[in-house]
């Protein structure tokens, strides 16, 4: 396999097509929930460290629309599968996807260890959500990115140091119907989704 090649046993991460694709030539992020969520506003594009990156399909969004995104991914393939995607996205004929590219910096290793020493402006956290009852409903790529990282079982712990570290918010994605994980305190507010909602904590 190349060092280009964006698969990595099982986990694909492809900028350029798909549905990553179409909501980044719609401009679909800005006025969103996420953009709304982290303070994306005109003029306005905060610095967002991107604690649990996955298939880092946020943080190009928040890319797209002027924010410095620095991902942190902890499972190797993930990272490995995230790096390569990252690099062909740089270099793509598409000047809206290389230039939200350029703005995306990726850093393998642990948030719960490194965010005390980012001194990040807003994090955004995805850890493992809770599975559904039915498996066959979730598709392909976030089958293979839950076979790869787990269930995120020390979520509590991310988003205490996310919210020890953050100087002015944390933002927590999480199924809309599904209570916060067990310790974590009750968010500023929320904005939610059908699906899904963000929960903001404002520092």
């Amino acid at each position: 396999m190349s060092a280009s090649e964006p698969d990595v046993l099982g986990v694909r991460v492809d900028f350029s097509a798909g549905a990553i694709a179409a909501r980044l030539r719609r401009g679909e992020g800005r006025g969103g929930a996420l953009a709304r969520a982290v303070g994306v506003k005109p003029g306005r594009a905060p610095a967002v460290v991107d604690a649990t990156a996955g298939l880092g399909r946020d943080a190009l969004l928040l890319a797209s629309l002027g924010c410095e995104v620095t991902l942190i991914e902890r499972v190797g393939v993930v990272q490995a599968a995230l790096a390569a995607a990252i690099c062909e996205a740089r270099a793509a004929a598409d000047a809206m996807l290389a230039e939200a590219a350029a703005r995306m910096r990726l850093v393998r290793g642990d948030a719960i260890d490194l965010l005390a020493g980012m001194a990040p402006h807003t994090v955004l956290l995805d850890p493992m959500h809770p599975e559904r009852g039915n498996s066959a409903l979730v598709k392909l790529p976030m089958r293979q990115l839950r076979a790869a990282v787990g269930d995120d079982e020390d979520k509590a712990a991310l988003i205490a140091a996310a919210l020890a570290a953050a100087s002015h918010r944390v933002v927590l994605k999480w199924p809309a119907k599904v209570p916060l994980p067990r310790g974590v305190p009750v968010p500023g507010y929320s904005i939610g989704g059908r699906t899904t909602r963000f929960d903001v904590f404002v520092r």
